[in-house]
């Protein structure tokens, strides 16, 4: 079992930036990914980020040149940058780590609005 604590959602104007973060414990392989998806009002669940143990990385194209994301393997945490938001940005944002099996955390909300 993996457990996901996410942290960095609120409310941010347009244009603005946030940094969410997530740590993970538990049973977690040297050879993992980690990463975040999203899930806005009466939509389906999308991919924004994700990051592999060997650094390689995967963003939807929505978010290319926007959000960045990093992570410390040592620690087991991922992080996105989240820059230039926008409204349709707005969503609950979930922790994911692909560990043997998905693990998700609770979600941390992300609104933009003026």
């Amino acid at each position: 079992q993996v457990q996901l604590v996410e942290s960095g959602g609120g409310l941010v104007q347009p244009g603005g930036s946030l940094r969410l973060s997530c740590a993970a414990s538990g049973s977690i392989f040297s050879g993992n990914v980690m990463g975040w998806y999203r899930q806005a009002p009466g939509k389906q669940r999308e991919l924004v980020a994700t990051m592999t143990t060997a650094s390689s990385t995967h963003y939807a194209d929505s978010v290319k040149g926007r959000f960045t994301i990093s992570r410390d393997n040592a620690k087991n945490t991922v992080h996105m940058q989240m820059n230039s938001l926008k409204a349709e940005d707005t969503a609950v944002y979930y922790c994911y780590i692909w560990s043997g099996n998905d693990y998700w955390g609770r979600g941390t909300q992300v609104t933009v609005s003026s």
